[in-house]
């Protein structure tokens, strides 16, 4: 849920349960497709705070659950603990799984991975190591499950930010590069599994507008300065990032309201998808 390409780590678990605390609560489809049973050995890719983990682990024989924020990891010990049986936390960057030691060769009967893969795979030069590392850790007939941002999601938000930063002088080419999503088609993602050597046995890709959080810290607001905080960084003082911040709420208010009752809804896109390593 956390595996953004920067070194300075933005995550905490006050600031996600904020703002985003939504993103475990909405995973029943992708959890029934991943199926867990109890002999099952899982390996959680970007598992964050842990929630979804530790749901996850009533029905499975273990999991080990990867996440590139020690932040993230040190509140899914915190709330969960250290040495739970059967689940263990490890700060590790997902885009080189590929070739961490920790992930032994074909350990695992499953992978998994929610809200996280748009993070991790948003860097080209290693999207397929990573999709690699997942078919590497799956013994023979496993499967790799996950949810992760699809083709036009929160493309509200996306084009706001873009567009805040620019009116404070950034150029639309270093706004974009500081984007930190993929956001991939059902037929890329396909693509790419495939050419690993994955079978994709089902996906869908769904729009789903999620209401966001009503939280002193979260909302909108709190939304932005967690989720776009690599695009932020692009300006070059705090009043500037304030002043962009502003302007997409701003921008947003009246777009992302429901008059009814003022709750706030922002367009998520989905992409689900169950491949099987033959």
């Amino acid at each position: 849920m956390s595996d953004p390409p920067s070194k300075k780590d933005h995550w905490t678990g006050e600031a996600y349960s904020a703002s985003a605390s939504f993103v475990p609560k909405l995973t029943d489809k992708i959890v029934s497709w991943l199926d867990p049973q109890p002999t099952d050995h899982i390996l959680d890719l970007g598992c964050g705070d842990g929630a979804l983990s530790v749901k996850i682990k009533e029905h499975c024989a273990c999991i080990t659950a990867l996440d590139s924020s020690p932040n993230m990891i040190s509140a899914a010990c915190q709330s969960y603990g250290s040495t739970t049986s059967g689940l263990s936390w490890q700060v590790q960057d997902c885009r080189y799984v590929e070739d961490c030691a920790a992930v032994e060769t074909e350990a695992y009967t499953k992978v998994f991975s929610n809200a996280a893969l748009h993070w991790i795979l948003r860097d080209p030069a290693t999207r397929e190591s990573v999709l690699r590392g997942a078919f590497r850790a799956l013994e023979k007939g496993g499967t790799f499950a996950f949810e992760t941002g699809g083709a036009g999601n929160v493309a509200e938000v996306h084009a706001a930010l873009l567009a805040a930063v620019v009116h404070q002088g950034v150029s639309i080419e270093r706004a974009r590069e500081a984007v930190p999503w993929f956001f991939p088609s059902e037929a890329l993602m396909k693509q790419l599994l495939e050419g690993i050597g994955f079978m994709v046995q089902r996906s869908e890709l769904q729009y789903r507008p999620t209401r966001l959080t009503t939280e002193k810290e979260g909302g909108i607001e709190g939304w932005v300065r967690l989720m776009g905080a690599l695009i932020l960084e692009t300006l070059s003082s705090v009043d500037k990032r304030e002043a962009a911040i502003k302007e997409v709420c701003d921008v947003l208010s009246t777009i992302l309201t429901h008059e009814e009752d003022n709750s706030m809804w922002l367009g998520y896109v989905r992409l689900r998808v169950l491949a099987r390593k033959p």
